[in-house]
């Protein structure tokens, strides 16, 4: 029966013809799908350049309109944009198809003799495949080549002068062929209308290809494939017998798969790519390891599930039953209780954006209003309890534990992992998934709790570029991405045990500052000092921010919505991509190529924090938006210690800080603020964690402590010191020229002086060159000063009898200006 089926297989891939498919489509009938250069305007008149149904636009008059909506314009800068402008439709998935075509209706207002378009006037269509970042003419629409008012006409030799279709008051498609193959498609519009009567109107662009059809089919026996060599991206591959990925064979890429009374087991850090189709039958199942992966590239591709198809997922390490892990479901038809079995009801969540509303702060969890936000939702009913029978939907984000039961049978102390079983058909092609803004408060963050929908990784860079405001450089690109998110990624990275006066809903609450991030930048660690990589793995769930200037649809009162796309295009495959499930170790990033540096800070009572400064196009010294700098989350009084940086002019502490490459000189500094709770004697230690570029490694990286006035080379050591608890927003800054950091003789630290303990609280301080001491100052583990002594040798004794703990912190300035800073002991 299985070589019967086979041959029907065979002959089916040798008969079957593809004609045109449409691939994509923008119809503006719902708010998204594309982005523009500027935020879309109408002055209710003649000045415009938005979605539209023509209610709030001048009195033109158009025809065949495909819909309600459309796309118009009409001189853009008469309200103050500059020209030209552009509509980005990015991220298409043309992976597998040739004879690319592109579609659009085009329409403007014919009114006879006043048809204003001059000679400068221009619409261009352009495209780019793969994001070359060098775009392609396709359609441009342009004047006759008089100087003054004619009609726009089809440049059909992109030459600036309309000699082809002229474009009236009745909506005509166009069609254009679009040259080359790839995975990826852009489409860029630029505009460049500029006064009175002229205008655009575009609906219904699409994109249509011939479906690349399959070679001859290879099959596995069991041991071997029937070609030796195994499948390709153009060549479907038939299952007859097991499979497991974990092997010389290994991962394979297929045209097609089709699974006949077979096991495909895709084991950790292996993958398996399948241009098209699945198929299995009755008696086949699919089963995807913790780090394994299974991808389909076509997002028009189909699953034909007649066995079983399992997705196994490891939770992070926990030190406590009741540590969260977030949770997306890589499979449709799964319930809560289905694949996390072990998670007890009352710890079942989810997090409903639309109840979310940040308009007043509170502190040490006491109830009260303060002004300002504190991340937390004021009446603590965004967290709501879910069934455990509910289906978990494509997408979204849940929340849970598991059962103290559960943890107490479970081997070890600490550090534990649970495995749970996703199972139903593999998620696959285009989810849009609704998130929510609440708009009677514009100055909080309107969280969003969504998550990888796919049974593999996705590209947190691919993700955010289809999903936010992305630079006009920083990715190689020149549009300004799609505004529906905020441009970063939260991801819950739990260290901070529960406290009393951590805000939140319960008695009892974690602090929001564990959070990883990922933003345009780069990423920094949260509370378990585990950076991620730029990749999000199967089954996580992660908050973003819904934008403030999101084209939006009312839901009601004063809460909007729009949606999330997630695409076939975001999955990723490689051996290391679906790794971390966080919070396990990162083994692979990827960076944008662009002077970095990464600092932490650490104590020897546990405390880790972690900030990123990048400088890239497209950033400025200013605040930039979330894509380029990303605020830490309001932690309120659970934190211990944070480090941050400073943006001048804004209310924020920045746990990632984009900056313009032309700030990056010798004379450029960087303001980081320190914030710390802990009221025990503790040292604090600042560490260059990491850093890349040119100038960066050329240069190095200075800090000075402006309490101390002490300046010390971060790139060759660490810097220590104490503090008193409070917020200190100006006591250190970086640079990458100690001279700029002080106007006095303050000098790097030498190594020269030596501290020994004589016992009796004795201890003795002498340089071992040619330079005498002039001062000594003793600190306590608080910060505090103790002693002042002066001196005029090499040598000094002072008798710490008012010291009470052991260690101290010694500055002390030497005869030739230098000061030098040391921890110490005493007996």
């Amino acid at each position: 029966m299985k070589k019967i089926t086979s041959i029907i297989l065979l002959l089916l891939t040798f008969g079957l013809g593809y004609g045109q498919i449409k691939i994509a489509e923008l119809t503006f009938e719902s708010a998204g799908g594309y982005s523009t250069s500027i935020t879309e305007f109408t002055d209710s008149a003649e000045d415009y350049f938005l979605r539209t149904d023509g209610s709030n636009t001048t009195s033109e008059v158009l025809s065949n309109i495909q819909g309600s909506f459309y796309f118009a314009a009409n001189d853009i800068d008469g309200e103050g944009a500059s020209l030209p402008v552009t509509l980005l439709l990015n991220n298409i998935n043309i992976s597998g198809y040739s004879g690319l075509e592109f579609r659009v209706y085009l329409a403007e207002d014919d009114d006879g003799a006043n048809e204003d378009w001059d000679e400068p006037n221009y619409v261009h269509f352009n495209y780019d495949i793969d994001n070359t970042g060098s775009f392609n003419n396709l359609l441009w629409l342009e004047n006759d080549g008089s100087t003054f008012n004619s009609a726009p006409f089809v440049d059909t030799d992109y030459d600036g002068d309309g000699d082809g279709t002229e474009i009236t008051d009745t909506f005509v498609q166009f069609t254009q062929n679009i040259a080359g193959t790839g995975s990826l498609l852009d489409i860029q519009i630029i505009f460049n209308l500029d006064d009175g009567d002229e205008d655009i109107a575009i609906d219904n662009i699409e994109i249509w290809g011939t479906l690349n059809a399959c070679g001859t089919a290879v099959t596995w026996n069991g041991t071997a494939w029937s070609n030796i060599t195994g499948p390709d991206i153009n060549t479907p591959a038939i299952l007859n017998d097991d499979y497991n990925t974990l092997g010389s064979i290994g991962s394979f890429s297929a045209c097609s798969l089709t699974l006949n009374d077979a096991t495909l087991t895709i084991e950790d850090n292996t993958y398996v790519e399948v241009q098209n189709d699945i198929t299995i039958d009755v008696d086949s199942a699919i089963d995807v390891q913790p780090e394994g992966s299974i991808v389909q590239n076509n997002d028009l591709s189909t699953i034909t599930n007649n066995g079983t198809m399992t997705v196994d997922k490891l939770t992070a390490p926990m030190d406590a039953w009741y540590e969260y892990t977030y949770w997306s479901s890589p499979v449709s038809g799964e319930t809560i209780e289905g694949a996390i079995d072990r998670s007890p009801a009352n710890r079942r969540f989810i997090f409903n954006a639309q109840n979310y509303l940040d308009a007043t702060a509170e502190t040490n969890n006491d109830g009260s209003t303060d002004p300002g936000q504190d991340d937390i939702d004021d009446d603590y009913n965004d967290w709501q309890l879910v069934v455990g029978s509910s289906t978990m939907s494509a997408g979204v984000g849940y929340a849970t534990t598991i059962t103290s039961l559960a943890y107490s049978l479970a081997p070890g102390v600490s550090d534990k992992s649970f495995r749970f079983t996703f199972t139903g058909d593999f998620h696959n092609g285009v989810y849009k998934v609704p998130i929510y803004r609440n708009d009677s408060e514009t100055n909080d963050n309107n969280w969003n709790l969504i998550g990888n929908p796919y049974p593999s990784a996705i590209d947190a860079d691919l993700f955010l570029a289809a999903n936010s405001n992305v630079s006009t450089t920083v990715n190689g690109t020149d549009y300004t991405g799609s505004g529906f998110t905020d441009g970063a990624i939260f991801l819950w990275s739990q260290d901070t045990d529960y406290s009393a006066t951590a805000n939140g809903g319960e008695a009892l609450n974690f602090s929001n500052g564990d959070y990883a991030i990922i933003n345009g930048i780069g990423e920094t660690a949260g509370g378990d000092g585990l950076e991620p990589n730029r990749f999000i793995p199967s089954g996580q769930a992660f908050f973003v921010s819904m934008s403030n200037s999101a084209s939006a649809s009312l839901v009601s009162g004063d809460v909007y919505t729009t949606n999330v796309i997630f695409s076939n295009s975001m999955r990723v495959y490689g051996t290391n991509d679906n790794s971390q499930f966080f919070k396990t170790s990162s083994k692979t990033k990827k960076n944008n190529s662009s002077n970095k540096l990464k600092i932490d800070l650490t104590s020897d009572n546990g405390v880790f924090n972690q900030v990123l400064i990048g400088y890239v196009n497209g950033a400025t010294g200013g605040f930039d938006g979330m894509y380029f700098d990303t605020a830490k989350i309001s932690a309120g009084n659970n934190i211990t210690a944070i480090l941050y940086t400073v943006i001048n002019g804004v209310d924020k502490k920045f746990a990632i800080q984009g900056k313009s490459p032309n700030n990056l000189n010798e004379s450029e500094t960087i303001a980081l603020g320190f914030k710390n709770n802990i009221e025990v004697p503790t040292l604090f230690k600042l560490s260059l964690a990491q850093f890349k570029g040119d100038f960066i490694t050329n240069n190095g990286v200075y800090l000075k402590d402006n309490l101390l006035n002490k300046v010390h080379n971060l790139s060759e050591s660490d810097y220590t010191f104490t503090s008193e608890v409070g917020e200190f927003n100006d006591r250190f800054v970086i640079a990458f020229n100690n001279s700029v950091l002080s106007s006095e003789k303050a000098l790097l630290d030498d190594g020269g002086l030596r501290v020994v303990d004589l016992g009796n609280d004795n201890v003795k301080f002498d340089v071992s060159n040619s330079l005498s001491i002039n001062a000594i100052e003793i600190y306590d583990t608080l910060g505090r000063n103790l002693y002042t002594v002066s001196a005029d040798s090499s040598s000094k004794i002072i008798k710490l009898s008012k010291l009470k703990s052991s260690i101290f912190i010694a500055r002390v300035t030497l005869s030739n200006g230098a000061v030098i800073t040391k921890k110490a002991t005493k007996n």
